[in-house]
């Protein structure tokens, strides 16, 4: 099959008693084969298993990368998206007890399409970006959402040659389905014409 999120041939990558997956051989990027995928229904399971407490300090601190960013590069006045926002928007709820004007969106927990009708200054994606049934779309919608010199913060976990894939832990849950190396964020990056790229253990941040 063609490649979720550029198109391009793949080949397979990884077959188990339980899923099947592919690489592309060009954006490098990792999906899992769509006969795979869970019902909207089975995923909605799925996240309502989540312990999702925005009051939770562990929580709190997984998240804090993209808050403290947020917080060092935009002011209070300045608009953003919780993109993914889930069923505890903990990003969400950190930078609105400082002041911080901020929209949740979640095609389960709060389909809000107001949220899509308008462009941000920055939005929050954290641990999203894995759960892309077609991240050629989602991305195509990030990027039109970001104004000008907007930026967008990412949080998940890239695969790179020194992990074995078929023991990887991030891999065992059945929302995710598409998985990222450097050399997929890069063509991210160029193909849907961010203008910057960091990449850090702890956070990714496209540039428009």
């Amino acid at each position: 099959m063609n490649c979720a999120l550029c198109g391009s041939e793949t080949v397979e990558f990884s077959v188990t008693e339980k899923r099947g997956y592919y690489q592309c051989t060009h954006c490098d990027g990792i999906g899992m084969y769509p006969s795979y995928f869970l019902s909207s229904i089975e995923e909605k399971n799925r996240y309502d298993t989540h312990n999702n407490d925005v009051t939770d300090v562990g929580y709190q601190n997984f998240v804090s990368p993209i808050v403290n960013s947020i917080r060092d590069e935009y002011k209070k006045e300045h608009n953003g998206l919780d993109f993914g926002s889930g069923s505890g928007p903990v990003i969400t709820s950190m930078l609105r007890n400082i002041g911080y004007n901020i929209t949740t969106y979640d095609p389960f927990f709060d389909p809000n399409p107001k949220a899509l009708d308008q462009t941000y200054d920055y939005i929050a994606c954290c641990e999203v970006m894995e759960h892309f049934y077609n991240p050629n779309q989602e991305f195509k919608l990030l990027h039109s959402l970001l104004q000008e010199k907007g930026s967008l913060y990412c949080k998940t976990y890239l695969y790179n040659r020194s992990i074995d894939f078929n023991s990887w832990w991030y891999k065992n849950d059945p929302t995710h389905v598409f998985f990222y190396t450097q050399k997929t964020l890069n063509w991210i990056k160029t193909n849907y014409h961010f203008n910057d790229l960091s990449v850090s253990d702890k956070l990714i941040c496209f540039k428009k």
